[in-house]
């Protein structure tokens, strides 16, 4: 059932890398969801994993798939050591369901607390979630994820995907140099298995993801030859990402989780994916390989503890004669 909303028999939306949120729907209709917030031990590539804040025990949290005109409870259990919210961002919602508290009037989530949203799915397109406490900090900590509303009206493609954009300030030198030995010859092999801090107040990103994976942990986009896919952007992050694919052009079909109007639509290889900002993109497939979809800034395509070859926000599209 992974990607499929019941009653619902369009393509699957999945998430590489990501689970979607389990749900339940009640007699008279309404969906429910439970996001956790809690510490998260994570992986970003082989051999580095990050003490982080993620949500049902993921960075990034679940995706959380709903239809428009949905009507949701999303219960929001805090397990983390300070207050937190959630904010549904880009849509819209009553005030004190927006999920900022303080000048925003929503109910602050205390440690050992829980509270749940409630409201309407008024849209249809791809959004996201994301504290709105300390959100300078928690966001970079890892509390975020995607929300994707489907539409009466959406339209059909042969595969649909999800990428969320983060970055990350892994702590490794200072993590090398309190974790060295005098009898280790290979102070980075010690390093790479170890479990690191990171410094969500810092400017000095040295991870940089899609879906909480830096390359080669990335797991392809399958498609197969004639195909129409669709792949949805949205980026969390401090920096933005000009995304370039390669061997192929891809139509920009939505923004903000509005659609763009046929007569607007601009057919480019490389669109930047601005914090807080999604886009949707549609290509055909028409160009049998393996080709590369990455962020265009040299410095976010390569990992921290392994400057050489390709790493960090890029991902393949793998062309496949059988796809199951």
């Amino acid at each position: 059932m992974h990607g499929y909303l019941p009653g619902n028999p369009q393509t699957p939306i999945i998430t590489p890398n990501v689970k979607d949120a389990p749900f339940r729907v009640l007699k008279n209709g309404v969906k429910q969801f439970h996001l956790r917030a809690e510490p998260v031990v994570h992986e970003l590539v082989n051999g580095i994993k990050i003490r982080g804040y993620g949500y049902n025990g993921s960075i990034p949290g679940p995706t959380i798939l709903v239809n428009q005109g949905d009507y949701v409870q999303i219960t929001v259990e805090n397990r983390l050591p300070e207050a937190t919210s959630v904010h549904w961002h880009g849509l819209i919602v009553s005030n004190r369901m927006d999920g900022v508290p303080g000048p925003g009037g929503s109910p602050i989530i205390q440690p050992g607390e829980s509270f749940t949203y409630e409201f309407r799915i008024q849209q249809s397109g791809t959004f996201m979630y994301h504290s709105h406490v300390h959100d300078a900090k928690q966001e970079l900590m890892g509390l975020a994820g995607m929300l994707i509303s489907r539409g009466i009206y959406e339209e059909p493609v042969d595969r649909d995907y999800v990428l969320l954009l983060q970055e990350w300030a892994v702590q490794m030198e200072m993590h090398q140099q309190t974790s060295s030995h005098p009898m280790n010859d290979h102070p980075s092999k010690q390093s790479a298995s170890n479990i690191y801090d990171i410094d969500p107040m810092s400017m000095m990103f040295n991870f940089f993801t899609i879906n909480g994976k830096a390359y080669p942990d990335t797991a392809p986009l399958f498609v197969r030859y004639g195909e129409r896919v669709r792949i949805r952007l949205g980026n969390l992050s401090m920096d933005s990402h000009p995304m370039h694919f390669h061997g192929h052009d891809f139509i920009v079909t939505a923004v903000d989780g509005n659609p763009i109007p046929m007569m607007a639509r601009l057919k480019r290889n490389t669109i930047n994916v601005a914090p807080g900002e999604t886009w949707n993109i549609e290509f055909l497939a028409n160009n049998p390989g393996n080709w590369v979809f990455h962020c265009h800034k040299p410095h976010h395509t390569t990992n921290a503890h392994a400057m050489e070859g390709m790493g960090g926000m890029l991902t393949m599209i793998r062309y496949a004669r059988l796809f199951s």
